[in-house]
């Protein structure tokens, strides 16, 4: 089968495409044709070598599946053979998505919306597995609670915006003002351009001084330091950055205010939820861009290169 496969951690040059086996489905696994994967901010951390010991060389890699089940292992129930699925491979464990073939065990694995191409399929497992975490599960946000989404337009941003809608907040999101109609499609209620205003002081002035009850931080760094400076007392901040303790978060300690910091776990039942969510129309992923197989080394220059203009999330066509 084709894969592109990291030789060695660095730039988008460090990929190759290779021909490799095809892997074989162990008991409780399945094998599936991998129609499409999409390019996270996490595929081009661990291609730069964020995270060298988790990640042996050489290594095929990415972190979204979409396509149709091939074979099943011993005492496989859940699928079968024409099944179309999708899902997010375990994360630093086995090979990973930029492949034509791909195996996954069956308890990671869930049915395919069927409203959704691959393409918007693979677009939306991981961000969508990570939103759900972080929103549902950790911030445990509520009806008629405010939540701010750093990031509204990004491959994250744009799906949590759609999910804290379903469960019922009012959407504020920090978007560049380019973006500013698009995150108010995705549902925001209030957009902020933070190039040309201060989000904190926007979203105090709106809450009447309040401040959000949840703050969803995409972006790390200040974002996250300044986090408590638009939170409201007892409020949440959920962060999906890897970086080290941030300094300065004292007003968080005035505030009482709780952190969480996510690393999305795989499960069917996180995928079953989305896949409701997206029979009702409440969720739709966006695809901003779509390259090949063989293009992954330039979608990943892409992502990475700053005012990308991509609106949502990257696409990777693998079957023709």
């Amino acid at each position: 089968m084709k894969s592109i496969v990291l030789k060695a951690f660095g730039g988008p040059e460090s990929f190759e495409l290779r021909d490799v086996p095809t892997p074989v489905p162990n008991p409780g696994q399945v094998l599936v044709r991998v129609h499409a994967t999409s390019i996270n901010p996490l595929d081009y951390q661990v291609r730069r070598g964020d995270y060298p010991d988790l990640v042996p060389l050489p290594a095929i890699t990415g972190h979204d599946v979409s396509g149709v089940v091939e074979e099943v292992g011993a005492g496989v129930t859940a699928f079968a053979p024409g099944d179309e699925v999708w899902y997010t491979p375990q994360i630093f464990e086995g090979s990973g998505s930029y492949a034509e073939y791909h195996v996954a065990s069956e308890s990671i694995v869930g049915m395919k919306p069927p409203s959704l191409s691959h393409l918007k399929a693979a677009s939306l497992t991981l961000v969508g597995g990570t939103a759900w975490e972080a929103l549902v599960v950790r911030a445990a946000l509520r009806v008629g609670e405010d939540i701010l989404v750093h990031g509204g337009a990004g491959g994250v941003g744009h799906v949590a915006i759609q999910l804290a809608k379903a469960m019922g907040a009012r959407v504020f999101t920090t978007v560049r003002a380019a973006n500013a109609e698009f995150a108010r499609a995705m549902g925001a209620d209030v957009v902020i351009d933070y190039e040309s205003e201060d989000y904190a002081d926007a979203i105090m002035r709106m809450t009447g001084g309040r401040g959000v009850d949840v703050v969803f931080d995409t972006i790390g760094g200040a974002t996250l330091s300044r986090s408590p400076d638009a939170l409201a007392q007892l409020g949440r901040v959920v962060s999906i950055v890897d970086i080290a303790q941030p300094q300065g978060l004292l007003q968080a300690w005035g505030k009482n205010a709780s952190y969480h910091f996510v690393f999305t776990r795989q499960n069917r039942g996180k995928l079953d939820e989305l896949s409701a969510l997206v029979a009702r129309g409440q969720l739709r992923p966006h695809v901003g861009a779509v390259y090949t197989l063989a293009d992954v080394p330039l979608a990943h220059a892409r992502l990475e290169s700053p005012n990308n203009g991509i609106r949502g999330k990257i696409a990777i066509a693998v079957a023709p």
